[in-house]
């Protein structure tokens, strides 16, 4: 059909588990499956396999004007979230929050390369959070902000994509969670898919925007 893209849209899978083949890791399988399902591309990016340094003692953050100099993997990772037209985010729970991965990896992703031109702005947004019982909902909000914050368009299913599993063994039991998290996907790629489609029927921009970058003042709209 004339004006639609022919690329298939691709989807980045964020794992911030350190544990290989767990909750979050199965989760994120899946997510997969699903989006691959639709005639999209899965990538998935494992934190764990990273070599990701913490933020640093220099406190320049908030003045700098280039992106972070620690010599790590980030500059690989930003260039996959870039290249990709949705983003998941999966991340366990840990004492009661973000588990330490994600946390290291969204502090440095933000500051240190995402902050000066907010290159994620009108991507696909999703987050899986896994956990055994508690707090699930607070880290899911963590990562809400976190795509806001990036100008990113976060979609689901009206409930969460979290997934319980109270068992020492890990699995998918969570049935509710489960439905959530494939309505969410399914909602990623339609989504990806309106906006390629609207875009290339247009010409532009499909969302355009008047900041990139909350420490420069917006510039204002004109009226139509």
């Amino acid at each position: 059909m004339q004006g639609i893209p022919r690329a298939r849209p691709v989807i980045l899978g964020i794992s911030g588990s350190e544990r290989a083949g767990g909750n979050t890791d199965l989760g994120l399988e899946y997510a997969g499956e699903l989006v691959r399902e639709r005639g999209a591309v899965f990538r998935t990016v494992h934190l764990r396999d990273y070599r990701i340094s913490p933020c640093s003692p220099c406190g320049d953050c908030n003045n700098r004007t280039s992106p972070c100099a620690l010599p790590d993997d980030m500059p690989a990772i930003i260039e996959e979230m870039k290249r990709a037209d949705g983003i998941i985010y999966a991340v366990p729970v840990h004492g009661f929050g973000l588990a330490h991965l994600m946390q290291i990896f969204i502090e440095r992703a933000g500051v240190g390369y995402l902050r000066f031109d907010r290159p994620l702005a009108n991507k696909v947004g999703g987050i899986i959070v896994t956990c055994r019982r508690y707090s699930d909902a607070s880290v899911h909000n963590q990562l809400v902000d976190n795509l806001l914050l990036n100008r990113m368009i976060l979609v689901g299913s009206g409930f969460p994509a979290l997934l319980r599993n109270t068992s020492r063994v890990p699995g998918l039991n969570d049935a509710e969670g489960l439905d959530a998290l494939a309505r969410m996907a399914h909602r990623m790629i339609d989504m990806t898919l309106l906006l390629r489609n609207a875009q290339a029927t247009s010409g532009g921009p499909v969302l355009p925007l008047d900041d990139r970058n909350e420490r420069v003042a917006p510039r204002t709209r004109s009226a139509s």
